[in-house]
Parts: structure tokens; C-alpha cells; sequence
């Protein structure tokens, strides 16, 4: 080929690229099928793509156990995308201990290849996603005051920037590997993504391992959804004889003999992972391949995986061993200097533990200077041999060196939510606090969850428990309806600890809009209007709860004593002195209500009419307001349609549609959660 395809991947330079540009082939035995399979969906998207083609994707899987080869196999699939000429290939893995770190797959994916874009092509890539995307990617903060985002938008708007970016970088090779511990924000896009891959010039790898007990519970559906998209889809079986035979003639000498590699095949199983990681301990044993040392394979066997920490003592020594850990806390794409300060090791001494890790082939170094483990199992295995103290306490460390190395809250709040509770430490608590806000702020609702939860756990101080309570509930408005509801009745709960003012008053509207948007109007109705009876007589959080018990009201299919409501809503509508967000919102529901009492529509357009401002929704009761909700707007204008003033109800409509689209993401009110 005259120019060779580009690959992207976390840690590449400005443009994107690698310092090595195609890695170097590795050796594959029994995989001709599945390379053949490779290959022919490689050469299919760029033959179609030459021809003017764009709805050609395919979505190309390989799944087996752990060990099986599947990311050797990824590796030969980077390598021959990026032998073909202009290919586009965006690599990235998921890490057993960054399964609960929001976006970490997609991140890896598409932070380099969108953060490599000039300035104006960023702008027509993202469109009106910048602020939904960006910050959601790491490519940006979130702005000053900005709303927290809707999960479900943020997939919308990657699903915009793909359509956008695939075309311009064409032909794409989007790879995952370890698919099983894709964290659930990015598994969630893939999975639906991958519905949509025939529509774009772009090729989905994805290897994952096919025990479903290896997937997050929350998880097996979208592998479901992943396995039955596949158009290629390929079940690694293990290593034949002959292949193993060949492995261990070419390691240890053609005079190996039959019963040997008999014995070796049988006790590794036919995996390669397994097999290489025995010949290793073979020849560090100078074992001779012969019959009579068959029986010593098992008992070797058991040391090759390194599954026990007397195992990675003897091999590593305890320094050594202890840089190991820090680095299997990290997962993958290891910074050096990091894992040195959680291990507490100088520079030299972090230098000397990772030569002794390669030469023993438990790291790698990858063209970034980062380091990563040779095999993910490896990781896996010196991880589960660190003690739980041990593990909670490395875990402190490392929220703490990784805030100090500027990375974030949201990079350190994994490892704060691992450690301990119990201490009561008010610092924990207030990192975890505003961790779980920047989590809601890139629609990342779950792991706010997680962080909350972690904070209850602490304990917090008795004076602010109540108001962890109602964040935790706010959280889970858009996951998780019945946590919602309890998590706000202990925040309302004055044995939980006191609850200021305007945070009763908020939590009670949202208690009411999660029991209103379940079928329990009625129910909505009384909490907020046994709230309002406790609230300040002049204040305005009273008449918001107030309107909002009238409003669930007014919703309800029968209700015990209407016409006495509607006197009481008329009686307080008579009684306003202004015309604050609250004084409009009930003058809205008065309306309403005239309407559905049938009175005339002289009557109910002047009360519509100064709920408006200029014949605007007013600030503080928008289609995208968080005080209100979206079913003052609606109802507003299904009070002008009623009254045949159309013209103003098509306008109050289409300001909800433009409204969404401008706030495209955000989750500041009931309609996202309801539509």
C-alpha cells in the first residue's frame, strides 16, 4: 500500500497518531477462519466505500473465555484496517477495575480522534452537541451552572456526532475489547449503536468473553443485544493438539516427546494464554520435555497463572509486587509516576520494578509511555491477591494521588467510593458529594448513585444527612422511580436530621412528580398539600406546593369533591399580589380548570393571558424549567386551544420544541423522564 490507515487510541499525539503506526504481527494458530472472516469485512468496507457506498457497516464479534486469544486476535484485526489505505481505526479496551468509571470505553474510543479535530470541524462534528458530548467525553467542563444531563441524551448526541464523524474519517474500524467490562454508560451506546452501524461507513470489532456470569448483571442485556446484531460472529474454541504440539517443539526443542505434549495440551486446555504462561515455567524450570516429568505439568501449572500471592512473591518480591498492585488498581493505560506515589516507591525504585515486571511478562509498555498488563488475567490475578485492608487502603491513596495529579474528581471517585467507611470524615463526604454532581452534570446518574451511597455510608455529619438523602433521590430520578420515592421520604423525615426550608419544599414537589408519573395522583396530591400545611404561610414555597397539589388534582380521572377544589383554587387565585413564577403558575392552573369546567373563554384567555410575558412563557416556568415541570406549559396551552386561540397555542408548542432542542441532554424537568 502507498499509505497506510491511521489509528487512534488514548495517549496518541495532537493528530491522533501513533508513534508506531501498524503494530507487528503476532503469531496465530488455529484462527485461519476467523482472520479470513477479518479480513473480508475489512476489504468489504473499504472496496464499498471506494464505490461511493455509506450504509455498508457490519459489526464483526469474537467471543470465548478468558485466555482463548481474543485480544491477539484484535491485535491482527488493528493490523491489517490499518494496512489498508486510508482507514480510520479507534481502538479501546474496558478494564475490570474501570467498569464502574462512566464513559472510560468511550473516552478511550473517540477523545482522541474528536480532541484531534480543527476547531471548525469540531464545530460541524458536534453541532448543537458540544455542550451535551463534550463535557460527557472529557473534551470539556460543563459550564457555570450548568443542568445535569439525560443518560438517554447523550446517547442521542453521540449518535449525531457519529453520523457526522464516520463520513468525514471513512472507513472506520471502531475496536473494543473486553467488552465484559465495558462500563455501562459506554456498553449502553455501543449496544445501540450497533443497530445502527449499516447506515455508516464503519466496521464494529468487538471481543468479549461469552460466560454471561463474566457481565455486570446490568449488563447481559446489551450483550444479548450485541450478539444477535452481529453479522460476523465468531466462538474461539480451543488450541487442537497438533497446534499446542508445535507451541511447546518450538520452545523447547523438537525432542519433545508425544506423551509430554499430550499431558501439556490436556492440562492447559487447549488455551494459549494458559499454554504460553506454562512453557514459561517449564523452561524457568529447566524441565525436560520428556514423559516421566508429564505429572510435574499440573503442579507448575498452578504457579504459571500466579493466582496466589506466596506465587507473585517468590517471582516478584515484595517491592515489586506492591508497584504491581498499584498498577492493577489503576487498570489500563498505567501512568508510570502514578502508580509510583501508590506504591509509595521513588523514581528509581518504580524504574527498577518495571523492568523486573516486563522481564517476568507481567507489563508491557505501550507507545505512550503508559503501561498496561500483558495479558488482562494478570491484572486480574495480582489485584485479587492484595488483602481487603490492604485494598481499601491503596485505594485512599490512590483518590488522593490522582486528584493531586489534577485528574479529577470523577477519576478519583472509584477509588474513594473502595475505601473504608465508617470514619465520619467530612472531607470524604464533601468529595463524594460534589463527585456525584459532576457525575449527574455528564449523565452519569448511576455512578452519583454509587458516590451518595458511599457518602451515607461514611457517615455524614447529622445536620446534612437529610440533604445526602435528597441528592441520593434527585439522582435516581431518571433510573429508578421506587428508590426515588423512598430516598425522598427519609429525606423528609425529620428522625433523618433537619432538611432546610427550600430543600423540603423541593424534595416534596419531586416526591410528587415521581408518585404523579406512576399513577398516584392522588397520593402527589396529599404529600404536597400536608407539606404546605407545615410551610411558611407567606412564603413562596408554600404556594408552589400549594399549585402543585391543585395541579395533580386537576389530572385525576375522578376526584372526591372537584367543584370545592376548584373554589379553593379560585379563592387563592383571587388572593395573589404579584406576579412571581408561583402567582403565574397557579393563574395557569386556573385556567385550566375554567376550561374543563366549560365557563367562558373570555374567562379563562384572562387568566392565560398574564400568566404570559409578551406572549411568552415567563422565566421560571419554561418547557425546560426544573421548578415547575413541563405540564404548566402544556396545560397552558391546551387552555388557549380550547378557547380557539390556536395561533397562541401553536406558538407556546413550538417554543417546547425549539426549547428541547437548544437544551438537547439536559434533565431539568418531568417531561424528559416521562416522554
Amino acid at each position: 500500500m502507498t499509505e497506510q490507515g491511521h489509528e487512534f487510541r488514548a495517549g496518541a499525539g495532537a493528530d491522533g497518531r501513533e508513534p508506531e503506526t501498524v503494530p507487528h504481527r503476532v503469531r496465530l494458530r488455529d484462527r485461519d477462519a476467523e482472520l479470513r472472516s477479518a479480513e473480508a469485512a475489512v476489504e468489504k468496507l473499504c472496496r464499498d466505500f471506494a464505490a461511493g457506498g455509506t450504509e455498508i457497516g457490519e459489526l464483526l464479534t469474537f467471543s470465548g473465555r478468558p485466555g482463548i486469544g481474543k485480544t491477539s486476535l484484535l491485535h491482527e484485526v488493528r493490523r491489517i484496517a490499518k494496512l489498508r489505505e486510508g482507514t480510520t481505526v479507534l481502538f479501546a479496551r474496558g478494564g475490570e477495575r474501570q467498569s464502574n468509571e462512566p464513559y472510560h470505553v468511550l473516552r478511550q474510543l473517540l477523545q482522541p480522534v474528536l480532541g484531534g479535530l480543527d476547531p471548525a470541524e469540531f464545530r460541524q462534528v458536534m453541532g448543537t452537541w458540544e455542550e451535551v458530548v463534550g463535557p460527557a467525553m472529557g473534551l470539556k467542563q460543563p459550564k457555570a451552572g450548568a443542568r445535569r444531563l439525560d443518560p438517554q441524551g447523550v446517547r442521542d448526541g453521540l449518535d449525531y456526532v457519529l453520523t457526522q464523524l464516520a463520513p468525514r474519517r471513512a472507513p472506520l474500524v471502531m475496536i473494543v475489547d473486553d467488552l465484559h467490562w465495558s462500563d455501562l454508560e459506554s456498553l449502553a451506546w455501543l449496544a445501540s449503536f450497533a443497530l445502527r452501524a449499516s447506515e455508516l461507513p464503519v466496521l464494529l470489532v468487538f471481543a468479549y468473553r461469552d460466560d454471561i456470569a463474566d457481565w455486570q448483571p446490568e449488563a447481559q442485556e446489551h450483550q444479548a443485544a450485541v450478539t444477535s446484531l452481529a453479522t460476523r460472529r465468531h466462538e474461539l474454541g480451543r488450541l487442537t493438539l497438533v497446534s499446542v504440539t508445535d507451541m511447546v517443539r518450538a520452545e523447547l526443542g523438537d525432542k519433545a516427546e508425544d506423551a509430554f505434549c499430550y499431558e501439556f495440551w490436556n492440562v492447559v486446555n487447549g488455551n494459549p494464554f494458559e499454554a504460553v504462561a506454562l512453557l514459561d515455567q517449564v523452561r524457568d524450570q529447566e524441565l525436560d520435555p520428556v514423559e516421566e516429568n508429564s505429572q510435574q505439568l499440573r503442579e507448575l501449572a498452578v504457579d504459571a497463572t500466579g493466582t496466589t500471592l506466596t506465587g507473585w512473591l517468590e517471582r516478584l518480591g515484595a517491592s515489586t509486587l506492591r508497584f504491581a498492585w498499584a498498577c492493577a488498581m489503576l487498570g489500563t493505560d498505567i501512568r508510570p509516576d502514578l502508580a509510583a506515589r501508590i506504591s509509595t516507591q521513588s523514581l528509581e525504585g518504580s524504574r527498577e520494578s518495571i523492568k523486573q515486571l516486563r522481564k517476568q511478562r507481567v507489563l508491557t509498555q505501550t507507545p505512550n509511555g503508559n503501561l498496561e498488563f500483558v495479558h488482562p488475567l494478570i491484572g486480574s490475578s495480582i489485584y485479587n491477591t492484595m488483602k481487603e485492608s490492604t485494598k481499601t487502603g491503596m485505594h485512599g491513596v490512590a483518590a488522593a494521588e490522582i486528584e493531586n495529579a489534577g485528574l479529577g474528581l470523577l477519576a478519583a471517585s472509584r477509588h474513594l467510593v473502595e475505601t473504608f467507611p465508617g470514619e465520619g470524615d467530612d472531607r470524604t463526604v464533601r468529595k463524594l458529594r460534589k463527585a456525584a454532581q459532576e457525575h449527574l452534570l455528564i449523565g452519569a446518574p448511576e455512578a452519583a448513585q454509587r458516590c451518595l451511597h458511599r457518602a451515607l455510608a461514611e457517615p455524614p455529619d447529622d445536620d446534612i444527612r437529610a440533604e445526602v438523602l435528597y441528592e441520593l433521590g434527585c439522582s435516581a430520578l431518571l433510573t429508578d422511580p421506587m428508590a426515588t420515592v423512598n430516598q425522598l421520604k427519609l429525606a423528609l423525615d425529620p428522625d433523618e436530621g433537619p432538611l432546610r426550608p427550600s430543600l423540603r419544599v423541593d424534595a416534596t414537589f419531586r416526591l410528587s412528580e415521581v408518585l404523579a408519573h406512576s399513577g398516584q395522583l392522588g397520593e402527589a396530591a396529599r404529600v404536597c398539600q400536608d407539606e404546605a400545611e407545615k410551610t411558611d404561610d407567606d412564603s413562596a414555597g408554600r404556594l408552589r406546593l400549594e399549585a402543585a397539589a391543585f395541579m395533580w388534582h386537576a389530572y385525576r380521572k375522578s376526584e372526591e369533591d372537584g367543584p370545592a377544589r376548584s373554589e379553593r383554587l379560585g379563592a387563592l387565585c383571587r388572593s395573589l399580589t404579584g406576579r412571581e413564577a408561583a402567582d403565574r403558575a397557579v393563574l395557569a392552573l386556573r385556567a385550566w380548570d375554567l376550561t374543563l369546567r366549560g365557563e367562558p373563554s373570555a374567562e379563562v384567555l384572562r387568566h392565560a393571558d398574564q400568566v404570559l410575558d409578551q406572549g411568552r412563557l415567563p422565566k421560571g416556568l419554561g418547557w425546560t424549567d426544573s421548578t415547575w415541570g413541563f405540564e404548566l406549559p402544556a396545560t397552558l396551552g391546551l387552555s388557549y386551544t380550547y378557547s380557539d386561540r390556536i395561533a397562541q397555542a401553536e406558538r407556546l408548542f413550538g417554543d417546547a420544541s425549539s426549547s428541547s432542542r437548544s437544551r438537547a441532554g439536559a434533565v431539568p424537568t418531568a417531561a424528559s423522564r416521562t416522554s
